[in-house]
Formats: structure tokens, sequence, C-alpha cells
């Protein structure tokens, strides 16, 4: 069987029953998962998850898109999260039995059908780019909603799908395909965001960091202190324990704490082993090959320090 992640995100992460409305279009439907619908307050964003038959995911991404542009107008939305559209990406991961090939396909299928049914225009990067300077998310999104208005008529700028005019509501998306990005947030017990914009400084790719690391500052309201949000590219090449690690180093120069971390949406298992084998080899602890996902998601916790975590977070658990 043909299992695709699909990973649309939203811009509303405030009115819960607004959010509920949006998302229950997905809700028990044949053929695939809604694995996870995680509302951010702050960022004004909710990621979506969703696992199974890509044909089957399609039509009804198709159909819940039409949901958010009833429901949120961009011209009154604000968020610490950048964002472009009203459904601001839609990123199709290949999980078992699907090549990155068919995923570029099945973006391209979503992205014809929802400009066709909404007018909505639309930008293909990651893997499903046209164009080389588009394979990069942040910089299709520069400028986002409001600055998009200018930005898609030039023609250097012209959508992959559409006409060169957003939608006065609603905005653009960026449809891609991708393997499994990290959502990976790092807590820091300091209100100044100045620390943790030189933090993110440090390990991102574009100021000298890591490579395949986007990162920036983020203020929590909601929580009382700020964060190092990021997305990790690609987990094999530079793991969580790296990322964190060099996270707090630099945070004892500004002697902030590093209490927690937090995943958004969902990672596969290997990310976890990655990590993980490296802290045990610091406590000389011998790596156990038998080790269970709810072993695993503990150990993730304690070693990790992630919140709000249980198993469902691994991929192969919902499988």
């Amino acid at each position: 069987m043909k299992i695709v992640q699909c990973v649309p995100n939203f811009s509303e992460g405030r009115d819960l029953e607004k959010i509920e409305r949006i998302v229950e279009v997905l809700k028990n439907k044949e053929g695939f998962k809604l694995v996870s619908y995680e509302p951010d307050g702050d960022y004004n964003r909710t990621v979506v998850t969703l696992l199974g038959d890509p044909l089957k995911i399609i039509d009804a991404v198709v159909e819940f898109v039409g949901i958010v542009e009833q429901e949120v107008d961009m011209n009154t939305q604000s968020g610490e999260h950048p964002r472009m559209g009203a459904v601001d990406v839609i990123p199709f991961i290949p999980i078992s039995e699907v090549t990155m090939e068919e995923c570029v396909e099945y973006a391209n299928i979503i992205a014809k059908k929802v400009n066709e049914a909404y007018n909505i225009p639309i930008f293909m990067y990651a893997e499903a780019a046209n164009e080389k300077k588009r394979v990069k998310l942040p910089t299709i999104r520069k400028g986002e909603f409001e600055g998009m208005k200018e930005k898609i008529k030039d023609p250097k700028w012209a959508p992959d799908y559409g006409q060169p005019e957003i939608h006065p509501t609603f905005g653009v998306i960026g449809v891609g395909a991708r393997i499994p990005l990290i959502a990976f947030n790092i807590d820091l017990m300091t209100e100044d965001t100045k620390v943790a914009n030189n933090i993110a400084k440090a390990i991102r790719f574009t100021s000298g960091g890591f490579r395949h690391i986007q990162a920036g500052p983020v203020y929590l309201d909601t929580r009382g202190h700020v964060q190092v949000t990021m997305n990790i590219l690609d987990y094999k090449k530079n793991p969580l324990y790296r990322i964190l690690e060099t996270v707090k180093m630099e945070a004892k120069r500004y002697n902030v704490d590093v209490p927690s971390c937090e995943l958004v949406g969902l990672m596969p298992k290997g990310t976890i082993i990655n990590s993980l084998k490296y802290y045990y080899a610091v406590e000389g602890r011998v790596w156990d090959k038998e080790i269970t996902l709810e072993e695993l998601t503990q150990e993730a916790i304690k070693y990790i320090g992630f919140r709000d975590f249980d198993v469902l977070k691994i991929i192969e658990a919902n499988i």
C-alpha cells in the first residue's frame, strides 16, 4: 500500500472553534488517518498531519482548502510564524512504497485542483520546485502575505499555477514534496528575543551555522519565554543532539537555562535513535536494538527533554 505523509499548515491557531470547523472535513475518512492537528496561539498557526493513501488525501485536502478559504481572512491575521496564505503550505512526504518522484506528481495534482477550484495561486517548492530559486520555501515566502500582493506581479515570481494576482483574502499556497522535515523548537528560560536571535544565528546555515538548518527567535506570550524555532531539513546529516547541545553551549554565555524542547508534527523513529545513541555513548550505555516505541518515547523525554510528547509523535506508531 502506498503511504504518504501530508502536512498542511493553516494560518489560524487561536480560535479553537474555528479550527475544529476546519479540520472536521479531515476526520474519519476512508484511506487515510488524521494523525494530529496542533494549534499554536503564539504562532497563530495549526499544523495538520495526515498519513495514508495519497489520492484519498488529495481529495480531502482540496475540500479542506475550501473550508479554510471561508474561515480565514489573511487581511486580519497576524502571528509569530511567517505566512503567505490561509493554507500556507501543503507538503507531501514519501513514507512507504512511494518514491519522491511520485510525491512530486501528487503535489502537482493537488496544486492544479486547488487552483482550478478556488482560483488560489500556487508556488511549487522543495523537490517539486520548477526553478532553483524556488526550492527553499523561505525564499518564496519572503514578504509574506502583505508583500506577495506586489511580488507576484513580477514576472520572475509568477506562480506555477494560476494568475499573477493573489487571492484577496486567502493569499497563495506553497505546495511541495520533501523528505521528513523536523520542526524542532528549543525553549530558553528568558524573555530576551535578542538572546534567542543570537543563538539562532549560531546554528542556522545562512549565518554560518549547520547545513540543513533554518532557525529564528520567537517569543511565546502564552509561556512567558523565548524559543529558538527551527526546521531541520535533513535529520540524518544534522541529528537533534548536535543542534540541542550547540544551543545549550551557546546559551551558557548568557546564563540562560534550556529546560525543554518541542516537536511540531511527527518524526521518524530514526530521528530519536540517532540522538539517543549519542547520549547512551556519553554514559557508556549499550544501545538496545530491540527497544520498543514506547521505551523510545520515554528515553526521548529523558535525554532530549521533549515536552508534550507521546508515542504518536513517531511516524511508525501511526502506520
